[in-house]
């Protein structure tokens, strides 16, 4: 019989890192499930934050932010994950919009879609707490920058686009509060997406290191095509979502998370046996 492959704790973490988000689409999947049996199917997988699975649904994308800014590597994927990392937070504590009797317990007196005004408080809670932890994580890096710890020159692109959404999201919860209730959530699921199309594509076709074989770059492909067309039947049938009396954006989104499961069990397997990146500096 021969012995397990020995693997370094780098190694180790990497792989346990991809399993863990892999594992957060599982945990949303399960929540929604459950609350189903109760709340029915809604209008989308975003409804059911008004729902018991709230909890894990806040959890799980709080844990995917972490493990992604773990993730991030090198180059333009970093930039991209660091970006994913920070829409994530926005998607949980910003809830979506919904119509008046599309969620039992949840009023809302607009025509349409609208923002339910007894969540304001949490996420005016959320909001100010994700800013000032963006804030003290900018200025870490900053400071580990000056004293030689981080390369800026590597890591600048990330914290350009961090100071920006970070900017961005004061700014219009500031001044243009009801804007951002009513396409915060919106806006961040998009961008979390549409970013991780882009990553797909770089990991299909990398600019530098070992490429990938064949078989891989055929799924990120499709993985990367797959979430474009989703997020555009995103776009245009949301407006619509209530009014058909099927959850096609349910099945949309669920169809979105489970191309970002897939993205991270082929990237798993594919890297698996990566050799740890200080054996080869060393």
């Amino acid at each position: 019989m021969s012995s397990p492959a020995v693997s370094t704790s780098l190694e180790r973490t990497y792989r346990y890192l991809r399993i863990g988000i892999a594992g957060t689409v599982v945990a949303i999947f399960v929540a929604i499930a459950q609350a189903a049996t109760t709340y029915g199917w809604l209008t989308s997988v975003s409804d059911y934050f008004y729902s018991p699975a709230r909890n894990v649904f806040v959890g799980a994308l709080i844990a995917v932010s972490l493990a992604l800014f773990a993730l991030s590597g090198r180059g333009a994927e970093r930039a991209l994950l660091d970006a994913a990392a920070l829409f994530a937070p926005l998607i949980a504590l910003v809830p979506t919009t919904v119509a008046a009797d599309a969620v039992p317990g949840v009023d809302v007196t607009c025509p349409g879609r609208c923002f339910p005004s007894d969540y304001e408080a949490d996420v005016a809670n959320g909001v100010s707490v994700y800013l000032v932890l963006g804030v003290l994580v900018l200025i870490l890096a900053l400071v580990l920058g000056a004293l030689g710890q981080v390369s800026l020159r590597t890591v600048w692109p990330s914290l350009l686009i961090a100071a920006i959404v970070l900017a961005v999201t004061a700014l219009t919860w500031a001044f243009a509060r009801d804007a951002f209730l009513a396409q915060g959530h919106f806006v961040a699921t998009t961008a979390f997406f549409a970013l991780f199309a882009a990553v797909a594509i770089r990991n299909a076709f990398p600019r530098r290191g070992p490429q990938p074989s064949p078989v891989f770059r055929v799924l990120y492909t499709a993985i990367s095509v797959g979430l474009v067309l989703l997020l555009v039947l995103y776009v245009v049938l949301l407006p619509q979502a209530d009014a058909s009396g099927i959850p096609i954006v349910l099945l949309v989104e669920a169809a979105a998370l489970a191309l970002f499961f897939a993205f991270w069990v082929v990237q798993g397997v594919e890297k698996w046996a990566d050799p740890d990146p200080t054996i080869i500096a060393a």
